[in-house]
């Protein structure tokens, strides 16, 4: 009895917006990931009401956003407290959530007034009264709800991930021969190191640290010169006045199967290995990043203007795909792409021009 409840007292608040009372949690599941958001707009009867909790949902910062928020509020925003209170870094994380709960707001007021013009519905509904929930019918609503998102909105995600990946791999390039030079360095440095005696358990720690970030830096080559890589060298004069240089937009573009994938693609180029969010090395390299005249890649400013762009734009394909099959077309899902696309690089753009 809780949900209807909170959707019975939310509906004056989300009125006001265009948004029905039940709107109130497909947004609130939304910040946990916009996937469960949509399919629980079911509830909502009227269609205008519901493709707009759909269109909007994805505003809120899902938790696949939260390791973007992590890696470049920590490198890079300052560590000092507000009034001796309040942590610099923890209001930059608060306002990226409110930031993307305003802007949801206000996109379905606009959508209301302007797209899903007509008479508006009203709330009505008997509330449930208060009971325990069962445990097998949430187990078997579990699977029935895990089936439908494998069966319809996994084939167009394996498809999707299949192409993404076959653009970071291909085409297959030949690598400079710099790496076979380093890889004999390392190679007779081991071999040395064995013939005089030295520690062979040591020396094999080395030797196998070594050829591992030789292989982290050959991966990193292959992938700016895949069509990820030339695409992100393609939109870089486009990207370039939000902050971004080619190794973040390539990121961009990977970050399109699930949003935290950017992470690991930077630590692809950067020759980090498989590194997360909390990594000190990865943060390091980022910092040390230089433009040919020495100055920085990543400043806060940049990192401001990329956290904004992560708020507001679209980067799940899993999303778009469950929209798809939420709208049974194709005609909103690529509209949501595309706006939110559009709003996200403005917004950033106006945030970065105006900082700096």
């Amino acid at each position: 009895g809780y949900l209807a409840r909170a959707a019975f007292i939310m509906d004056r608040l989300m009125s006001k917006v265009g948004l029905h009372g039940k709107s109130f949690i497909p947004l609130l599941s939304s910040f946990a990931c916009a996937i469960p958001g949509n399919m629980a707009t079911r509830t909502i009867e009227n269609r205008q009401d519901r493709f707009a909790t759909i269109l909007v949902a994805p505003l809120m910062s899902c938790s696949a956003r939260l390791p973007i928020y992590t890696l470049f509020i920590a490198a890079f925003l300052p560590t000092g407290t507000l009034l001796g209170l309040f942590s610099y870094q923890g209001i930059a994380m608060f306002s990226m959530y409110l930031l993307g709960t305003v802007l949801s707001f206000f996109a379905a007021w606009v959508l209301s007034r302007f797209v899903f013009k007509g008479d508006s519905s009203f709330f009505a509904m008997e509330l449930p009264p208060y009971r325990l929930p069962r445990l097998r019918q949430i187990l078997w609503r579990m699977i029935d709800r895990s089936k439908a998102f494998f069966v319809r909105a996994g084939k167009i995600i394996f498809w999707m991930s299949i192409l993404l990946w076959l653009m970071a791999r291909y085409p297959s390039v030949e690598l400079d021969p710099s790496f076979e030079v380093r890889r004999i360095a390392v190679q007779e440095t081991y071999d040395a190191s064995v013939a005089a005696g030295d520690d062979g358990e040591a020396a094999a720690l080395i030797f196998g640290a070594s050829i591992q970030q030789l292989d982290i830096d050959a991966a990193g080559y292959r992938i700016e010169r895949s069509f990820i890589g030339m695409m992100g060298h393609a939109l870089e004069p486009v990207m370039r006045p939000l902050g971004f240089d080619w190794k973040i937009s390539a990121g961009i573009i990977s970050a399109f199967v699930a949003r935290e994938v950017i992470i690991s693609a930077l630590a692809t180029i950067y020759s980090v290995g498989d590194s997360d969010e909390n990594s000190p090395i990865l943060r390091e390299k980022l910092k040390a990043d230089r433009y040919p005249d020495g100055s920085p890649v990543y400043t806060p400013l940049v990192a401001a203007s990329l956290l904004v762009f992560f708020v507001l734009a679209l980067q799940c394909m899993s999303t778009l795909a469950i929209a798809r099959r939420e709208t049974n077309t194709w005609k909103w899902p690529l509209s949501q792409l595309f706006g939110m696309t559009a709003i996200a690089y403005i917004v950033a753009l106006i945030a970065f021009q105006l900082l700096k």
